[in-house]
């Protein structure tokens, strides 16, 4: 491979942040879903490197994300993705698998009193919604806080309710290969960052569209305000940090995230005309707002040509319970065949892997503990 210049991959001009979440989702472990190929789960097409998008469909917007896919809830059409496959660290939209994975676990009435235990483990700088040891909290209030603020606490007490951390993780990786997310690799429950922990915009979609299907989770993720226990019988108010919520027309949920090697990332669904889309966008290069816009721009975009343009894939349907999957098909799967394509082809991450040991040479990496911008809610790291 070329000698790489330091802030550049095959002749892009890279931001800090795009190089530390490269770096992040190339060090995943050897035997992982990052292995030698990039999936082509739901269709050939999806496997491919850069912007699908079928004949018939108007212009896409405008973008700057590393990912992204614009998929159809209901029937699960994928109308158009960029590198849909592509390994990336996921932070907190992470959180959509761990409660397709424990929310069904759990009556919303049931109460716990947590203990210090339940809230040990935490990494440092985590988004906290204010779980306290001591109190007694209902589910109800723990998906709050895990859904609105994006809480490690109530996801680390949640998770000490199913039986701990580890048993957590090992399920959400079990839920992961039911849901046909072969690009996940779970290491932590909230979404924390961890080396080897990727996701991607293929995967997130098909978290979101899993968890919409559950009617608790639905309203969670949909919940704008909500108040939320505090010591003495107090309460205080939670404010979801979904900025699409109450601004994007139709809007449903689902999910936002930000950690330092992540940069931001977000999966939205919206509703209009009894059709249902799911937008979700990883990692844009510059705007703190640019994930957000870009998801309404796509759900603006998959509006106007759902039902126009052809599809580049589908949304793979979970593993049935008797452990079977779909039979495949060597096209695009069409709405009577929802097959998956089995993994082939090169491997954009092995690529960028190679790439990025250059850079590390160079010290570029080296920035990746820079200081997060003050702006509010960018404290968070997932």
């Amino acid at each position: 491979m070329p000698e790489i210049p330091p802030t550049k991959f095959n002749g892009r001009t890279l931001s800090r942040r795009t190089l530390v979440g490269l770096a992040a989702a190339a060090a995943v472990p050897a035997g992982t879903a990052a292995a030698a190929a990039r999936s082509t789960v739901g269709g050939e097409r999806l496997g491919r490197s850069g912007t699908q998008v079928g004949s018939g469909a108007p212009a896409l917007p405008s973008t700057n994300s590393l990912a992204w896919v614009v998929a159809d809830a209901d029937s699960g059409d994928v109308l158009a993705a960029r590198n849909a496959h592509q390994q990336l660290p996921p932070a907190s939209t992470l959180k959509m698998l761990f409660a397709d994975t424990v929310l069904p676990k759990f009556k919303k009435t049931q109460k716990h009193k947590v203990v210090a235990a339940d809230l040990a483990g935490m990494g440092g700088g985590s988004s906290l919604v204010g779980v306290e040891a001591g109190i007694m909290y209902t589910v109800h209030d723990l998906w709050l806080g895990v859904f609105l603020r994006s809480g490690n606490d109530a996801v680390h007490v949640l998770a000490a309710m199913n039986g701990g951390i580890d048993k957590t993780i090992e399920e959400m990786r079990a839920r992961a290969k039911q849901l046909r997310a072969d690009d996940t690799h779970v290491v932590s429950a909230d979404g924390y960052d961890h080396p080897g922990q990727v996701s991607s915009a293929y995967d997130l979609t098909l978290f979101a569209r899993a968890g919409l299907q559950n009617a608790d989770f639905r309203e969670y993720c949909s919940t704008r305000i909500a108040e939320f226990p505090a010591e003495g019988g107090k309460t205080f108010q939670l404010q979801n940090t979904n900025r699409l919520l109450g601004s994007y027309s139709g809007i449903i949920g689902v999910k936002n995230g930000y950690t330092t090697n992540a940069g931001n990332t977000f999966t939205g669904a919206a509703e209009r005309g009894g059709r249902t889309l799911l937008a979700t966008v990883m990692h844009p290069q510059y705007g703190y707002d640019e994930v957000y816009k870009e998801a309404a721009a796509l759900l603006d975009w998959g509006f106007e040509a759902a039902g126009e343009v052809d599809p580049v894939g589908v949304l793979a349907e979970p593993v049935s319970a008797a452990g079977s999957r779909p039979t495949a098909s060597a096209n695009v799967p069409t709405t009577e065949n929802r097959a998956s394509a089995t993994p082939s082809g090169p491997s954009g991450l092995a690529g960028t892997a190679a790439a990025l040991s250059a850079l590390v040479a160079g010290g570029v990496l080296a920035l990746r503990r820079r200081p997060q911008p003050k702006a509010v809610g960018r404290r968070r790291r997932a």
